[in-house]
């Protein structure tokens, strides 16, 4: 194949489904090794959610990379599935915080050990907290609520955000004010998640809490605030169509999925560090060597 024989627009198709199959393979990669050394299903199963993630965003991606013109309901179909992923994902990866410092997620019973230790807090849960706040049952909850309230948030606005666009009531003020919304609901999830690990900080040392909140923070969160900041530029004049494939209105979640697209194919191979497989496979590779051994 000529590359240099390619217009514009079989180029950006070229390159959009290079990174989707990068991203399924190194993701699939991953999750066949969990499934492989499958050891502890309670932590697994979180992580293999939080796994396909980014897969499920590549394919999201190149669709509407593929489909800009056409099919508006099966996009917003595939943007609605997305969201209410992203919502299950937080949820899940708090679970796995929970178990990673041995504590269940559906009781809020905190450690003797982890009673009593000091947590200071920001904006904006100083609105309704004091700033010095200590670990007990009641400061649990809180951080629990504060990121769930992400899972309730996030699927009920999507889905009158879509029923306002087919009843034509979506103008720009509607659209800031879900954007701001969900801004402050992404805002108060994640600095729960992160007040979470500092509070815990000594017990996740060794599960590269860092890493994995990397890939969360990454996907989710810098995701949507990219976009927004996209969706801003666009409607503000600064990015314009000079793609002859491409109408005005379009530009916009053309750049968001093409860039999208690369991000996730550094997330995945990023995801091998981050979640990766050794901590699980330690009694299988023992018996594995016991096996060469012997022969």
């Amino acid at each position: 194949m000529d590359i240099s024989s390619l217009n514009r627009e079989e180029l950006t198709m070229l390159g959009a489904g290079a990174c989707t199959l990068l991203t399924l393979h190194f993701s699939s990669q991953l999750a066949s090794q969990h499934l492989y050394y499958w050891k502890n299903p309670k932590q697994q199963s979180a992580i293999m959610i939080i796994i396909l993630m980014a897969p499920i965003y590549a394919v999201y991606s190149f669709v509407g990379v593929l489909d800009l013109k056409s099919s508006k309901p099966f996009l917003v179909l595939l943007d609605l599935i997305k969201e209410c992923y992203e919502a299950l994902v937080v949820v899940k990866f708090l679970a796995l915080l929970y178990s990673y410092v041995n504590m269940d997620v559906s009781k809020d019973i905190v450690p003797d050990e982890i009673k009593g230790r000091e947590i200071r807090l920001g904006f904006p849960m100083t609105i309704w907290q004091p700033r010095a706040i200590y670990m007990n049952h009641q400061t649990l909850k809180l951080l629990k609520y504060c990121t769930w309230q992400f899972a309730v948030t996030r699927p009920t606005c999507s889905i009158l955000m879509i029923g306002l666009r087919l009843l034509g009531m979506y103008p720009s003020s509607v659209s800031w004010t879900f954007t701001a919304i969900l801004s402050m609901s992404f805002y108060v999830a994640l600095y729960s998640l992160l007040v979470f690990y500092h509070a815990f900080a000594k017990e996740l040392k060794p599960h590269k809490p860092v890493a994995k909140f990397s890939c969360i923070i990454g996907i989710i969160f810098f995701g949507f605030w990219q976009g927004a900041l996209i969706d801003l530029l666009e409607r503000s004049g600064v990015i314009k169509s000079h793609h002859f494939w491409l109408e005005v209105e379009h530009v916009g979640e053309a750049i968001q999925n093409v860039v999208i697209l690369v991000e996730l194919v550094l997330f995945s191979v990023f995801q091998q560090y981050a979640f990766h497989f050794e901590s699980y496979s330690g009694d299988v590779q023992t018996m594995l060597q016991k096996g060469k051994n012997k022969e």
